[in-house]
């Protein structure tokens, strides 16, 4: 038997990450300095940390409602009414999920039929367009670009509009361009979702790390978008806690029903250990997350300021922990420069067309790694262009 023949059309024809297969080049080879994961270099806060062994240690071993824990979607509630303005109720808007990305992949599950189109920005997180195919959605890209700092724009997104348009999907800050959107371009597309009658997805993961005293302005909060957004975040980012898998997805009832529907059948709930910890990090983890907001500016500032200097233009971005340089000066591809910098210099970015084809011509550098190893990447990376150039123009 082939079994390859069995594979569900939509699945065997789907891609595999751009970033897990360049990093499985990475986990080969030694010493390398790595920019390349989204993940952050500081340990969970302790009092985090203790949370989850308590919850352990009180035996809180059992399932929790499928919603989550009552008393985490309360401190969820009131966490975001206060930082994005917005009210949901504890009892029924709330659900709390496996990461960000399960929340994604239920909001898209629970909206669309067959056929239905999904606009999203991008370059973009990689696993945008793959969860609208497995959904049975069409995937439209709106491309941004670099002249206005990777922002989505209302003229931008209305060229691709169609009857077919359903579902909008935002990512601001932005992964992989730390790009954000200005309140006057949100409320331009906010008048566009509601003139198409778009429900719109709005990924907030990385509205804390914001820079240079930006504020962040959630598009659920503008007048006439609470009934048509899900609003989706989490403690991966902002509290560095990845491994412990805890999202949550805030919208009207009938979607939170609707998406709950799926979670309960698939996944059932969220870790039991990990939703305690989730609160504690609600209750006493402002100070961390305002101590790493701090750092990651720090780091910001030098590896921007690195890059351009050695002739990759880059432009500073307001939130995240990603910065996105054109390499093109270089005359190489993407994929081209991230594998001659980490064959001949060991460190490690991610080609721009991981993110979408838009991306060509664009790296990915985290700065959710220590300083000091920052500045010998960055040495290591001016040394390889200096290197290339010189290369390029004896050959022309």
């Amino acid at each position: 038997m082939d079994l390859h023949t069995q594979i569900a059309s939509h699945v065997r024809d789907l891609p595999r990450s751009g970033i897990r297969d360049f990093f499985e080049i990475v986990q080969s080879m030694k010493e390398v300095i790595s920019l390349g994961i989204g993940e952050p270099d500081f340990d969970t806060p302790w009092n985090i940390r203790e949370a989850a062994i308590y919850s352990l240690e009180r035996g809180h071993t059992g399932y929790t409602s499928n919603l989550g824990l009552p008393d985490l979607r309360t401190r969820i509630s009131e966490y975001v009414h206060r930082h994005f303005h917005v009210g949901y109720d504890p009892k029924t808007e709330i659900l709390v999920t496996v990461g960000v990305s399960e929340a994604i992949d239920l909001a898209l599950r629970a909206l669309l039929n067959p056929g239905d189109e999904v606009l999203y920005h991008e370059p973009c997180y990689v696993s945008y367009s793959p969860s609208i195919v497995l959904a049975r959605g069409v995937p439209v890209a709106v491309a941004t670009r670099e002249e206005e700092n990777f922002s989505l724009t209302a003229e931008a997104l209305a060229k691709k509009i169609t009857p077919a348009s359903k579902v909008l999907m935002l990512n601001f800050p932005c992964n992989p361009t730390g790009a954000t959107q200005s309140r006057a371009e949100l409320e331009k597309i906010a008048r566009l979702c509601i003139q198409h009658n778009l429900i719109v997805l709005t990924d907030e993961i990385y509205s804390e790390l914001t820079y240079d005293g930006q504020p962040h302005t959630s598009i659920a909060a503008l007048p006439g978008m609470r009934e048509r957004t899900v609003f989706l975040h989490g403690f991966s980012k902002a509290f560095a806690m990845t491994g412990f898998r805890v999202g949550y997805a805030c919208a009207p009832e009938p979607l939170t029903e609707a998406m709950m529907k799926i979670h309960q059948y698939s996944i059932l709930c969220a870790n039991t250990m990990a939703q305690d910890a989730a609160i504690e990090a609600l209750e006493n983890g402002g100070k961390d997350v305002d101590r790493m907001r701090k750092e990651y500016e720090l780091r910001r500032n030098f590896i921007v300021r690195s890059l351009n200097e050695m002739g990759l233009e880059c432009f500073k971005p307001h939130g995240a922990f990603y910065v996105f340089p054109k390499i093109t000066s270089t005359g190489l591809t993407s994929r081209e420069f991230s594998l001659g910098l980490l064959e001949k210099k060991q460190v490690a970015c991610v080609p721009g067309t991981a993110f979408g084809p838009s991306g060509e011509g664009f790296i990915r550098c985290s700065y959710a790694t220590g300083l000091e190893q920052i500045k010998v990447a960055m040495q290591r990376m001016a040394e390889f262009v200096q290197e290339t150039k010189a290369r390029s123009g004896a050959k022309a």
